[in-house]
């Protein structure tokens, strides 16, 4: 596998949650910047050596309700 993709969104509470398509995997932190490093750590931590991507893509999405 060479790319792993991570849904990224705001958390209501604030902070961001991150969802693996494809990978159980999820994890969530505080800011943009402890997300990365939360996201990197589930991937080592679920992938055995040798079989973890080598890239990890985070696709933000972030929705916002405009008023006419």
């Amino acid at each position: 596998m060479n790319e792993i993709i991570f849904l990224v969104e705001e958390a209501p509470e604030g902070g961001y949650t991150a969802r693996a398509l494809g990978h159980a995997i999820f994890t969530e932190a505080d800011t943009w910047e402890e997300l990365k490093e939360a996201v990197q750590e589930a991937v080592r931590t679920h992938f055995e050596e040798g079989e973890q991507p080598r890239v990890i893509r985070l696709h933000s999405v972030k929705e916002e309700v405009v008023e006419v």
